[in-house]
């Protein structure tokens, strides 16, 4: 057991790599020459974005394609620790929301959310930030260690805020931007069949379209695109910030934690995630490139890692016995908590400051 805690022992030193590096080339099931489809993106309130396609043309001619960002790709990835293989690595915190059951792993802003924030774990969660804000990420670790690994922040409470130790984006190079056209025929003609009145004004027509009772056209819509440059994903797990890490001044308890948290990131982090992003956006690992998985130091040497899943859940399951996995707990949505968080109230009756507006969920 000794010797299986130890093994990456190295990398929790500050001499030790400063991160770890994925590169994979990715295709669609269809081909390289086949068309895939972006995430689409509202247009920016300042309108320097028109919406669609998230595409930044370079100054050479290229382009660049987002085809999922960290954010997605960090939400697609956690809940793997819901799954039988992965459950007892994490306390398994479910909260109750009228019919609706939401396990932690899947809150959009993790420790962060209001979900578990109204919730009676509420004080805990309060306890466990400002511990972090005081150098013990411990507590936290306790509750929810998948915030450890893939960032959070108590925006609307304490201002704790904990980096990724693992980002993962996919981009499309050089892409050439496809449209579509559409037309939406009803099953009968119900105007002309008298089955309904002709609308007498836009709104009605407008209900009308929505309701699928008229002929409506979608002319010069996303298409998707055909990249001519590849696709890839690039991941990283900071080993640096992981090294940032503590449990208070007690060194032992610090190595336990580090442990912990490096066998959770380390299983998320080498686990291949689903390649199926979206409705035509299906992809596969490219046989014809190389898969590379180093290490980076801080002087920018680069050496070859070899860690494979397997390798990595075993060290999981081991760190996690020894730090001790928190408890798994199901609680109730409170509503009377949520009008408290509305009105600016924090867990203890404080008032707290105010946001202008809500972070997007990550």
């Amino acid at each position: 057991m000794n010797d299986l805690l130890n093994k990456f022992d190295p990398w929790l030193e500050d001499t030790g790599p400063a991160a770890l590096v994925v590169r994979e080339h990715l295709i669609s099931v269809e081909g390289p020459d086949g068309v895939i489809f972006p995430p689409t993106f509202a247009a920016s309130q300042d309108g320097t974005f028109e919406g669609g396609y998230n595409v930044d043309d370079l100054p050479d001619g290229s382009n660049v394609c987002l085809i999922d960002s960290v954010g997605s790709q960090a939400n697609r990835i956690e809940p793997s620790f819901a799954k039988a293989e992965y459950a007892a690595l994490v306390p398994q915190i479910v909260v109750k929301a009228g019919e609706k059951s939401v396990n932690l792993l899947e809150a959009g802003h993790r420790a962060g959310d209001a979900i578990v924030r109204c919730s009676a774990l509420q004080e805990d969660l309060q306890k466990a930030f400002k511990a972090v804000l005081n150098g013990d990420a411990g507590p936290l670790a306790k509750i929810a260690p998948t915030s450890l690994v893939f960032g959070a922040w108590d925006s609307r409470d304490t201002q704790a805020k904990l980096p990724r130790l693992i980002a993962s984006a996919i981009r499309a190079f050089n892409v050439r931007k496809l449209t579509r056209s559409a037309q939406y025929v009803p099953a009968a003609e119900y105007m002309n069949l008298q089955l309904l009145d002709e609308p007498p004004d836009k709104k009605t027509k407008d209900a009308y379209a929505e309701r699928g009772f008229v002929h409506v056209p979608a002319s010069g819509t996303p298409g998707g695109v055909i990249v001519t440059g590849g696709i890839r994903r690039d991941a990283s797990l900071h080993l640096a910030a992981l090294h940032l890490l503590t449990a208070g001044e007690d060194e032992s308890k610090t190595l336990a934690l580090r442990r912990y948290i490096l066998g959770l990131a380390l299983t998320a982090f080498t686990h291949l995630p689903s390649g199926y992003l979206r409705q035509g956006c299906n992809l596969v690992l490219d046989p014809d490139k190389p898969h590379e998985f180093v290490e980076v130091y801080g002087d920018g040497r680069r050496a070859p890692a070899k860690t494979t899943h397997d390798e990595a859940l075993k060290y999981a399951r081991a760190a996690a016995n020894h730090f001790g996995v928190g408890e798994n707990r199901t609680v109730e949505f409170d509503k009377e908590r949520a009008k408290r968080d509305v009105a600016g109230e924090t867990g203890n009756g404080e008032r707290k400051a105010r946001k202008s507006r809500s972070k997007p969920a990550e």
